[in-house]
């Protein structure tokens, strides 16, 4: 069937066409009028999509379009619905009690079908570019709709401060618990520290030390010098065993240089009375006698003096037997106090660690007891839902347009089965395809000039 025929039969069977149009439009427009009206209540909400509420840090911008597509699912969700219900008290309303007893008879819970009834009424819609979601909600009171548009932007509000608060408690009672375990390993630790110090005496271990350190220095030095002293006395009691004339104790001695003097001056009168007197002379005899005591004194000093040399160094090695005894007791205490400083040093460090642990689980603790009494969020309510003055369904005009198409395209179809049903001949193209035969001449209206008689005349 070619354009053209459908054309011829359209033009034909116009009044079957017209007919179910109209018959369908008026169909169309009768139920649209008989249909309950709907309107749309719509709540405006803005979120800050850029920061993120738990820890409130910039989200990255690929972050940023799957949160405000969770914002959505949370909207939508059934936890927000049912809380719309709750706090609206719906559950209540004589209107939805008639209406759950008829559909379920009084089964299940009539909150759950409430949020469940205006789940299939509600309609979220992400903004264009831009962080504002639209929550509509369609229902046969154009009070109710706004009402319910509302009391689900508000209950989403509520339910996000939830989604944030509930997660800060649980972490709260976690770090309670390891708060006070925590605290157990530090007063423990603080324990083991104090004991140690309680038996050993300690109070300032290192200010301790540091005074034992320097005995051990100043003994060091002590025994250095009475080495230095006791080296000293036994290179003189050495000298002191040969020739004991030389020591510079005997030299600076002024007893013995006085005897000494007065020596030379007896030998000298001796010497002077030889020249003049014979040795057995009685003065003779009595310098002699002043000599030889002379003499023995200056050997008796002498010998005191040496004999004082080895007392000394007698003292000196006993000194420096004392003082070696001391700087290796004095040693020993160091080494003591050392390896108590170490263990003290070892519990030093455990308590500071298990302070700094208690410390940072101590501050965390603090941070999240202040989440879990948060109350605010990140969404804010752009314009809240008012009461439509007109019903968003049904459309009068695009139902009657949408009749019109209808009806058309049925009374084409119609026309078109009534055709194939009832063929007519309508043109010469029908005789060559239902009878397959050429036409051979064509009776219509007669031509108007003479010129078109002949040549329609010669074509035959």
């Amino acid at each position: 069937m070619s354009l053209q025929q459908l054309f011829r039969i359209l033009a034909a069977r116009r009044g079957v066409v017209f007919g179910a149009t109209i018959i369908v439009t008026l169909i169309v427009c009768a139920v649209t009028l008989m249909m309950t009206r709907q309107y749309t209540a719509a709540t405006s909400v803005v979120v800050d999509a850029k920061q993120d509420p738990i820890v409130g840090a910039l989200m990255p911008t690929q972050a940023q379009a799957s949160y405000m597509a969770t914002q959505v699912d949370i909207i939508s969700s059934e936890r927000v619905a049912l809380r719309a219900v709750k706090n609206l008290r719906l559950a209540d309303d004589a209107r939805f009690q008639r209406a759950w007893q008829k559909s379920t008879e009084g089964e299940g819970d009539i909150n759950v079908w409430i949020a469940q009834l205006l789940l299939q009424r509600l309609v979220v819609a992400p903004g264009r570019n831009s962080n504002v979601l639209t929550v509509a909600v369609t229902w046969n009171d154009p009070k109710m709709a706004a009402t319910l548009a509302n009391g689900v932007a508000q209950a989403y509000l509520d339910t996000a401060i939830d989604l944030k608060v509930e997660p800060a408690r649980q972490y709260a009672g976690w770090f309670e618990d390891r708060t006070r375990v925590l605290r157990a390993n530090l007063e423990s630790a603080q324990k083991k520290l104090s004991d140690v110090q309680r038996a050993k005496g300690i109070v300032g271990s290192n200010d301790q030390y540091d005074i034992e350190n320097a005995r051990l220095s100043e003994l060091s030095s002590q025994l250095v010098a009475v080495q230095a002293l006791r080296a000293d006395s036994q290179s003189r009691q050495a000298q002191a065993s040969g020739n004991r004339d030389t020591l510079p104790e005997v030299l600076q001695n002024p007893l013995i240089s006085g005897l000494k003097g007065d020596l030379s001056r007896a030998e000298a009168r001796r010497d002077d009375l030889a020249t003049r007197l014979g040795p057995n002379h009685p003065e003779m005899q009595r310098v002699e006698g002043e000599i030889a005591s002379l003499r023995a004194r200056i050997s008796q000093e002498t010998n005191k003096i040496a004999t004082s040399l080895g007392t000394a160094n007698q003292v000196n090695l006993s000194r420096e037997a004392e003082v070696r005894g001391a700087l290796e007791a004095q040693r020993q205490r160091v080494l003591s106090l050392k390896q108590q400083r170490d263990d003290i040093a070892v519990l030093q460090r455990d308590v500071d660690a298990a302070q700094k642990a208690y410390d940072l689980v101590t501050q965390r603790l603090a941070q999240t007891n202040l989440e879990s009494q948060t109350q605010q969020t990140n969404a804010v309510i752009l314009t809240a839902a008012t009461v439509p003055l007109r019903p968003s369904s049904p459309r009068f005009l695009l139902n009657g347009i949408v009749g019109i198409a209808l009806g058309g395209f049925l009374g084409i179809a119609l026309a078109i089965l009534l055709e194939l049903t009832n063929r007519r001949v309508r043109s010469d193209d029908d005789l060559l395809d239902v009878l397959n035969v050429p036409v051979l001449a064509n009776v219509g209206a007669a031509p108007t000039n003479r010129r078109q008689w002949l040549l329609t005349h010669s074509h035959a």
